[in-house]
């Protein structure tokens, strides 16, 4: 695991640091967190473009309701 060494303003890193007391958590751990969130954020962003470019896909090749055929709200919800 590396190091990483950043410059904080006093007054932020103390207060970070009482926060972070009271949630039983180390500044250190709440940055590490930050900062796996932030590097996954691209790759996440990605994955969902995919995911909603094979569902409109998957939609738009669905058969279901075209060729005039339509239901009525009883015909949907009969049991």
């Amino acid at each position: 695991m590396a190091n990483l060494t950043i410059s904080v303003n006093d007054e932020v890193l103390k207060r970070a640091r009482i926060r972070a007391l009271k949630e039983n958590r180390s500044v250190n751990a709440i940055l590490s967190q930050y900062l796996e969130h932030y590097a996954q954020t691209d790759a996440l962003r990605r994955q969902r473009e995919q995911a909603l470019s094979t569902l409109r896909t998957l939609a738009e090749q669905c058969q279901c309701g075209r060729d005039g055929a339509s239901w009525s709200r009883d015909d949907l919800h009969e049991r």
